[in-house]
């Protein structure tokens, strides 16, 4: 089987892990961080505003299944792309919008969606989204992952 891998942050990474997990076509989701500047950052590090890292889930995906499209679309429409660094009630630079290609396809469909979606209208405000290359990515907590499947609670996007 052909395994493939994106990662969106849209806010809080629980309900983004939510809305992806249970795809026909997703093989695994992991929530954690990602472009910052410590190494190794616990989630109470990355609350501090001050590493740079987004909250984010990194998924796993079997491209015959589910298209990277698809899954764009999906990243699209669980956020406010125009809100810098907030979601909701939910603010500061881990919330911020953000897809992280990991290769030059993505990265592709990604500017073309992002563009696509800022021609359509659909926003007044300009979209604010970073679409930029995958650096490390630091799982999350254990208490973090599947969150609010664990807890039986839905989605809070």
């Amino acid at each position: 089987m052909k395994k493939e891998k994106t990662t969106f942050g849209a806010g809080c990474f629980w309900g983004v892990e939510e809305a992806f997990r249970t795809l026909k076509g997703v093989i695994s989701t992991s929530v954690g961080y990602m472009g910052g500047r410590m190494k190794n950052p616990t989630y109470k590090d990355v609350c501090t505003d001050k590493t740079g890292h987004a909250e984010v889930v990194q998924i796993e995906y079997n491209p015959s299944k589910i298209s990277y499209d698809k899954l764009l679309d999906i990243f699209w429409s669980i956020h406010n792309p125009t809100t810098l660094n907030r979601q909701g009630l939910d603010f500061g630079t881990q919330y911020k919008s953000v897809i992280f290609y990991h290769n030059e396809k993505q990265k592709k469909k990604a500017l073309q969606s992002k563009e696509r979606l800022e021609n359509s209208g659909k926003y007044k405000k300009p979209i604010v989204t970073e679409i930029t290359k995958a650096s490390e990515f630091y799982r999350a907590e254990d208490y973090h992952q599947k969150y609010l499947m664990k807890r039986n609670f839905g989605t809070c996007h």
